[in-house]
């Protein structure tokens, strides 16, 4: 295991372990906590008790954090026809079809979300091999599959995050950056943990949310009260 570093260390010693901190008290304290010399993201991390191995059990999907991330997106759109213009229109950084496929098959990634209408998945899904590891394929579950297209890219901009369980059932979320207002941390934070709790599995057994934590980019995680 790497060894912590000295700030890191320091900063742990403020947290108390064994406790689970109301929100607004976790965010103050990881103001505290934070001690890198650029602005860090904050993250929320949730435990749930779910089966993933299970397709209804399995947790994916997209909202808008009442602030944003603090990260501007550069949104990449496949588009073709009215849409090109829509797309464009819209604030898309990148427009384009087989060109731009053709680009990223030779290792352009200056992007961070992809958007493509219906009509254009038949040629974007021969990127899945290269898309997919990087989490970066156009789903209908989070709405990067869509004809509407000025409503997605306007959302995105507007600081859409994806949600998604891993394997173990935990899901990450970034909620801003260390330079936010208190109050907008604990807003964008009540935000996930609403749509979290909204999209629990109607199978899913025994305690759903089991723990859920916050954190710097370069800080400790602090318990938050689920």
């Amino acid at each position: 295991m790497a060894k912590k570093g000295k700030k890191y260390e320091e900063a742990a010693k403020l947290i108390d372990r064994s406790k689970s901190y109301d929100i607004e008290e976790a965010v103050a304290l990881l103001k505290e906590t934070a001690k890198a010399n650029f602005d860090e993201s904050v993250e929320v991390a949730f435990r749930l008790g779910i089966d993933t191995k299970k397709a209804d059990q399995q947790i994916r999907g997209a909202m808008v954090l009442p602030h944003g991330t603090g990260k501007t997106q550069r949104v990449l759109v496949f588009a073709k026809g009215d849409k090109v213009k829509e797309a464009e229109a819209a604030g898309a950084d990148y427009v384009g079809d087989e060109d731009i496929i053709s680009k990223i098959n030779d290792g352009w990634f200056e992007f961070d979300v992809v958007v493509a209408t219906p009509d254009m998945m038949a040629e974007v899904g021969k990127l899945g091999r290269v898309l997919g590891p990087k989490g970066l394929m156009p789903n209908p579950k989070t709405g990067t599959v869509t004809f509407e297209i000025e409503k997605a890219v306007q959302e995105i901009k507007a600081g859409k995050v994806e949600y998604r369980a891993d394997k173990a059932g935990n899901v990450h979320v970034a909620i801003g950056k260390i330079s936010f207002d208190n109050e907008k941390l604990v807003e964008n934070f009540a935000a996930i943990a609403e749509t979290i709790e909204k999209v629990k599995p109607q199978s899913a057994k025994g305690t759903y949310v089991k723990n859920v934590s916050i954190a710097s980019t370069m800080g400790p995680g602090i318990k938050v009260n689920a």
